[in-house]
């Protein structure tokens, strides 16, 4: 009885675990697309900083996206098991502060250029280390708000394809998903970062094609990083305005008239006008609540005692 009893629990286990891999599959296939915007975000925010800095501060946002995760995890499954209706008003909620965050960057750049490049001068010529720390908490901070909302759509993608499933499924794909995400990205936002040094130690190789190699990442990484600045800020529009028009029925309908008819059958066509549709929405969300945020005064923001 006691053997029976113990293969019967193997066998359950096995299903389990057998479960938790095809779930995890179609789970990471489906949160493909935010992982590259969760990426390039993430790679943007946390550059321009001192060289011998990038990694503290990639490993300070990858220690915040982990809290993150181990709020939104139980947090998430709970709402899904008590009050699923709430997920998407607080996802919606979520692509309303990328939109707001996205036209924010934009306007910086245009309009506060030179404070942004006050701020980067800053982060290289800070000596003292409560300065330092002070100039980086800003980015950090500013990355683990931008990953919070990144990380709930993951989350809410991953819990969505196991809707319906027993809780320990749930749990255990979620959480898989939560360690396999943040490991990934944030191992290679800290490559990104580290390129340069990358770069210069193969270009100090006396092997001739792998010098050639060092500097064409010499070359092409300070391009890299500004592809993905500007990647970056068009994600959130992207993310946040898909968010938008997959929750709100009216504007779904809207999207999916845009697509309707002989267009359908060109997937490229599709997908560039869905994109364009997410974007403008993303845009025009983004606009709105800058507009009503501009009449609520802002903080001013506490200078350091040299």
């Amino acid at each position: 009885m006691a053997m029976t009893g113990l293969l019967a629990l193997l066998d359950d286990i096995t299903t389990l675990l057998d479960d938790v891999a095809v779930f995890s599959k179609v789970a990471a296939k489906k949160t493909a697309g935010v992982l590259g915007d969760d990426l390039a975000l993430n790679a943007e925010q946390v550059s321009g900083v001192k060289a011998d800095r990038e990694l503290p501060v990639v490993w300070a946002v990858a220690k915040g996206s982990f809290l993150n995760k181990l709020i939104l995890v139980p947090l998430a499954l709970a709402i899904s098991a008590f009050i699923p209706w709430l997920i998407q008003p607080l996802l919606m909620l979520g692509g309303l502060y990328l939109c707001f965050e996205g036209v924010e960057k934009v306007l910086h750049y245009f309009q506060h250029d030179d404070e942004k490049q006050t701020l980067r001068k800053n982060l290289q010529q800070a000596e003292s280390a409560p300065e330092l720390l002070a100039l980086e908490n800003n980015k950090v901070k500013g990355a683990i708000r931008t990953d919070f909302v990144l990380s709930a759509e993951i989350i809410v993608i991953s819990l969505g394809t196991v809707a319906g499933q027993d809780l320990v499924t749930q749990a255990l794909v979620v959480s898989l998903i939560a360690i396999v995400v943040t490991l990934g990205v944030y191992a290679l936002v800290g490559v990104i970062v580290r390129l340069d040094d990358i770069g210069l130690y193969l270009f100090q190789s006396t092997n001739k094609l792998v010098k050639v190699f060092g500097n064409a990442i010499l070359k092409g990484a300070p391009m890299l990083i500004r592809l993905l600045t500007i990647v970056g800020t068009i994600t959130m529009f992207l993310v946040g305005g898909g968010i938008f028009v997959h929750g709100l029925p009216t504007l779904h309908h809207l999207a999916g008239m845009a697509v309707a008819g002989e267009i359908a059958q060109y997937p490229i066509i599709t997908g560039a006008i869905n994109t364009g549709i997410s974007l403008a929405v993303g845009l025009a969300l983004g606009g709105v609540t800058v507009w009503i945020a501009s009449f609520f005064p802002k903080k001013t923001p506490k200078k350091n005692i040299k």
